[in-house]
């Protein structure tokens, strides 16, 4: 008798422990979900780091020279930018698919502005980032005040804009050497600052200005946590006192502004005014919002992640293309990274 109650106090110990320990998992488990919760940007930084300590080891000392780690950053200047203005929609659970074609629309209104009406440059420029901006403030007066939903609202402006864009320059391309010698002021963003080896342009130190404005705003003023609670619960944040819909044109309005500064700082990178150019930027601008990770459903994010996520996807680039892979494989590499990422961000959201 005393060996049967010896075994069943053995077996409820043994319980104990496991729950004990089952406990510990689901504790362990809830405090990375919520360090992650409160640092959205650990992941895609420590992704950031392992893809150029790996790519480094693979193709030796070119990965790492000044001239091919400021080439990524040239190289993702247009949809680092471009990122920035999609992550402050996705933060209020919107999207936006128009912002490439806002981009190449307010590029093709400084060209054509400044050698078809014969304007200044610098009054060309303006022209171009009032078209952005008020583009920008069409889209969230129709989602804030019309309640239409992002996706389609946006859509619509993305073909819309694109149509305006072809009929307006006529498929027309003007030339980098017609620009410099007439309008050098619209390349301005093309000039670079040389440091030893590296060559850095006016447009990534714009990128990473626009980046350290924008993330000191969203986490330091009433706006910015007015963005992260419309986002998280719009309702609440109405009954909270927050004007909805002033603030969300607001955010629309200033991403089509940031869009139009992409558009001057493109004329910039390709020296030239061509309306072809950024056709693929709303898909790339989303892809490094979501490798940076920032929520798809809104109140969770930063910009600093966005940035890691353009990085992320210039590092992959080119260290494939320095091995000589096939440009296949940056797609099927970004893919699952798009995925994984999904996948970590709804895990977040079941655990906090």
């Amino acid at each position: 008798m005393p060996k049967a109650l010896d075994q069943e106090n053995l077996g409820q110990s043994e319980e104990e422990s496991v729950a004990d320990f089952s406990g510990f998992n689901d504790s362990f488990g809830t405090r990375v979900a919520h360090f992650l919760h409160n640092n959205p940007a650990t992941v895609p930084l420590i992704v950031l780091i392992a893809s150029m300590v790996i790519f480094g080891i693979l193709n030796g000392s070119r990965f790492f020279s000044p001239f091919a780690l400021t080439l990524i950053l040239q190289q993702v200047s247009i949809i680092g930018i471009i990122a920035a203005a999609q992550s402050l929609v996705i933060l209020t659970a919107g999207i936006d698919l128009s912002v490439g074609a806002i981009m190449v629309l307010s590029s093709v209104i400084m060209g054509k502005f400044t050698f078809d009406l014969g304007l200044p440059p610098e009054i060309s420029a303006l022209c171009g980032l009032l078209c952005g901006t008020l583009i920008g403030t069409v889209n969230g007066m129709l989602v804030a005040f019309v309640k239409l939903p992002p996706f389609i609202v946006t859509l619509g402006m993305w073909q819309i804009a694109l149509a305006a864009n072809f009929l307006y320059s006529g498929s027309e391309v003007i030339r980098s050497q017609d620009i410099a010698q007439q309008a050098a002021f619209l390349q301005f963003f093309g000039g670079t600052i040389r440091i030893g080896g590296a060559a850095i342009t006016y447009g990534v130190i714009f990128m990473l200005g626009l980046v350290a404005v924008l993330s000191y705003v969203l986490s330091q003023t009433a706006w910015g946590r007015h963005v992260y609670a419309i986002g998280d619960d719009p309702e609440a944040a109405e009954l909270s006192g927050v004007n909805v819909k002033f603030t969300r044109v607001s955010v629309y309005a200033l991403a089509g502004l940031i869009c139009a500064f992409a558009g001057w700082v493109l004329i910039g990178r390709l020296g030239s005014v061509s309306p072809q150019a950024g056709q693929l930027s709303n898909i790339e601008s989303i892809t490094a919002v979501v490798i940076g990770g920032i929520s798809l459903f809104g109140g969770r994010g930063s910009l600093a992640g966005s940035l890691f996520g353009a990085l992320i996807v210039g590092v992959f680039t080119l260290g494939l293309r320095l091995l000589g892979a096939d440009v296949q494989w940056t797609y099927l590499l970004i893919g699952i990274l798009i995925i994984s990422a999904v996948t970590v961000d709804q895990y977040i959201r079941k655990s906090v």
